[in-house]
């Protein structure tokens, strides 16, 4: 079944997870870390995207985040596209590293905040790759130690987090610690890293309960909160991103877009999608790059499946552009 479209307009909370293909390995060594936090912080300055919590593991990501004027995809597409050539460029690799479709959820802030910005943070602890809580307090590569003032990246938005459990810092420090050591203690929490009307509404015997009430529940992959919440998202959607479509609505626009592009042009379609520089196909690839990207919201791995050409020249095509 193919996935909706995303919905993201600026100012929404969003808990986003992307991992590497076919569960490879992301990082290597600290070099490695360094470079993707430091790409992560320095573009979430960029596009004013507000990071809250996050954690990066051997072969997947966590970000608790609230995307900035530009957007979350634009957000995305930076940081995984350049991680990836710096990666590839480094470690004498070729070919993807994330898997084409990175997971993002809407979060209703109210209910689901303090335990994503836990759950998120958790994250090492429970993979083994520190031992205690007193050790993520100093584990540089998750937000957890900067909430608690061990660790200093000025980029990511700890007070916003301290408001959350007090006004003054120092007690509010103290409780985001205890609810820390609560929720440590109950297990992975899994329904925290997606969306859907069973992990909103609390599990399957809550939504036929409601049910036999004769309550109407709504429910979305894409989101995590109450019916209410969906439902508001959903409205919300529509009135602001009207041309927000199924994927499979995408892909058809855009076969439909090359074929086009090839009939004005005189060649066929394989020959466009066959690779080769020779006129006109560059300046052909070029503007249906930049159109599949920027109107369609295609990512970058799409769209050289659909212009039969690398990842890397796509990025390559709209970093042109942009300069």
């Amino acid at each position: 079944m193919p996935r909706g479209a995303r919905l993201d307009y600026p100012g929404t909370l969003h808990h986003v997870i992307f991992r590497g293909i076919g569960g490879c390995v992301i990082v290597e060594d600290n070099a490695d870390r360094q470079d993707f936090v430091k790409r992560m912080s320095r573009l979430a300055e960029g596009t004013a995207t507000v990071i809250y919590a996050w954690a990066l593991m051997t072969n997947h990501v966590h970000i608790l985040l609230r995307s900035g004027k530009e957007g979350l995809p634009l957000y995305m597409r930076k940081l995984l596209s350049g991680y990836a050539q710096y990666f590839n460029r480094r470690h004498h690799r070729v070919g993807h590293l994330f898997q084409n479709r990175y997971k993002s959820i809407i979060c209703e802030e109210e209910a689901y905040f303090q335990k994503l910005v836990a759950y998120i943070h958790l994250n090492p602890l429970r993979a083994g790759m520190v031992a205690s809580l007193h050790e993520l307090e100093q584990y540089p590569w998750c937000g957890h130690g900067v909430i608690v003032h061990s660790v200093d990246n000025r980029w990511q938005d700890r007070d916003y987090v301290l408001e959350s459990f007090g006004l003054k810092e120092g007690a509010a420090r103290e409780a985001y610690k205890a609810f820390i050591a609560h929720e440590a203690g109950k297990g992975e929490q899994s329904e925290l890293a997606g969306g859907g009307l069973i992990r909103s509404q609390g599990g399957w015997s809550v939504v036929q309960s409601k049910r036999k009430q004769g309550i109407v529940a709504h429910g979305d992959e894409r989101i995590l909160g109450s019916s209410h919440f969906v439902q508001s998202i959903m409205n919300e959607a529509e009135e602001h991103i009207p041309n927000q479509r199924p994927m499979v609505e995408i892909i058809q626009k855009v076969q439909e877009d090359i074929q086009q592009a090839c009939v004005r042009a005189g060649i066929t379609v394989p020959h466009f999608r066959s690779g080769g520089r020779m006129k006109p196909l560059p300046a052909l690839r070029n503007d249906l790059a930049l159109k599949f990207v920027h109107e369609y919201g295609l990512s970058l791995a799409e769209t050289a499946r659909q212009l039969g050409v690398t990842t890397s020249a796509v990025y390559q095509q709209l970093k042109k552009k942009r300069t």
